[in-house]
């Protein structure tokens, strides 16, 4: 150290720190968008539609689950109710009182549903769409929101269809899906998806979220890829590439951490970080409890066990054991940090350094094991080729 000169160690010092600040600050926005940007989501329609069917299943809970939507043949909204995601709080799907009134007057309902609350309506129906449908539409549409048209209780229609002689299932949707637009023709030509809110990886949900996606405005995008549910291994890719691709934000927003000078202060935010990241990759992946319950009876098959594998999986299902467990593998570099803080020159940089490689590394390898589980869950259940 004695041949540097303090000037140009100080010049490199501050140079090097205005850079880590700035590229930290990016980061820390990322992460931030990544948890906390809002999603509202309107979903009406006339009353037996399957509102509160279509809500829990886009929530992944049951009807039977705490806080599930309560479902019915009689009207149960009579008032917007909000929903959360149980995961992704900041996604909040609304539903909305049904429109089946003779007298229903479009202005006048989007004025007392507060449209401005939501980022996109979706218009529900297990039948043809009526003129209140398209009133709503419209004005929806004078308002600058986007809306979409979902034709739902498809698995009934195929159950009734089938039965019948010379049954053809692509037939069948096609009629429906002409019926529906009939009634659409003044809306231009809007698409109508057709799903079933108790077999989502059926019939149109997928190129509903990609519809979404492709239009929702960039940075809500990734609030709809970690609540939207699995519906298909393209699905899952979607989401293991996004994951990915924000494990270098979540890293460096742990290096502005350990900028800071406070022993035990960068393992303590790490731990949180890593928890935070891998538990919204386990459930945006369906490794939850819920998620694989049902898709166990489903194909009955036993799922669960699969998770055994997985020393992330078990971290997350038991949250006070893996505090321990990461911090274990943290604390070792903690006092390194510290004291490398507190050299001259370069010394926090270099304790950024450090705590962005620990970081990264458990990033990386937790959202690799965790996306394998949930690889090799889709293909035991026989949805994916092996």
């Amino acid at each position: 150290m004695e041949n540097q000169d303090p000037a140009v160690v100080e010049a490199v010092k501050a140079s090097g720190e205005s850079t880590l600040e700035k590229a930290t600050a990016k980061a820390k926005e990322k992460i931030d968008q990544l948890l906390n940007v809002s999603l509202n989501i309107a979903v009406t329609g006339k009353t037996g539609s399957g509102k509160s069917s279509f809500i829990n299943a886009l929530r992944g809970v049951s009807e039977d689950d705490d806080g599930a939507a309560p479902t019915g043949v009689t009207e149960t909204t009579m008032k917007a109710t909000m929903y959360e995601h149980p995961i992704v709080p900041n996604v909040k799907i609304w539903d909305l009182p049904g429109i089946g009134s003779p007298n229903f007057k479009a202005d006048k309902y989007l004025k007392e549903v507060k449209l401005d609350t939501y980022d996109f309506f979706i218009i529900l129906n297990s039948e043809r769409f009526m003129q209140n449908d398209v009133m709503l539409a419209k004005e929806i549409k004078k308002q600058k929101k986007n809306f979409y048209f979902v034709r739902s209780k498809i698995d009934n229609d195929i159950r009734a269809e089938e039965k019948k002689k010379g049954f053809d299932e692509q037939k069948v949707l096609s009629l429906i899906r002409e019926d529906c637009q009939k009634n659409l023709t003044e809306l231009g030509d809007p698409k109508v998806f057709l799903m079933s809110s108790f077999d989502l990886d059926k019939y149109d949900f997928e190129i509903f979220q990609n519809t979404l996606e492709a239009e929702l405005p960039i940075h809500k995008r990734s609030a709809l890829l970690q609540a939207w549910p699995v519906c298909s291994a393209a699905s899952l890719e979607k989401k293991i590439k996004m994951f990915k691709g924000m494990i270098w934000a979540a890293s460096l927003a742990s290096a502005g951490i350990a900028v800071v000078p406070v022993p035990g202060l960068s393992a303590a935010c790490d731990v949180s970080l890593v928890l935070l990241f891998l538990t919204r990759c386990y459930y945006a992946f369906g490794l939850d409890d819920g998620s694989l319950s049902r898709l166990s009876e489903k194909v009955n098959k036993p799922l669960l066990e699969h998770l055994a594998k997985s020393k992330f999986a078990s971290a997350i299902r038991e949250k006070t054991i893996a505090r321990l467990q990461v911090s274990a593998a943290l604390v070792a570099v903690s006092s390194a940090e510290y004291f490398a803080s507190l050299l001259p020159g370069l010394g926090s940089v270099a304790a950024a350094g450090m705590s962005f490689g620990t970081t990264y590394y458990l990033l990386r390898e937790g959202l690799n094991e965790l996306a394998n589980i949930a690889r090799e869950i889709r293909k035991d259940a026989g949805l994916d080729a092996i």
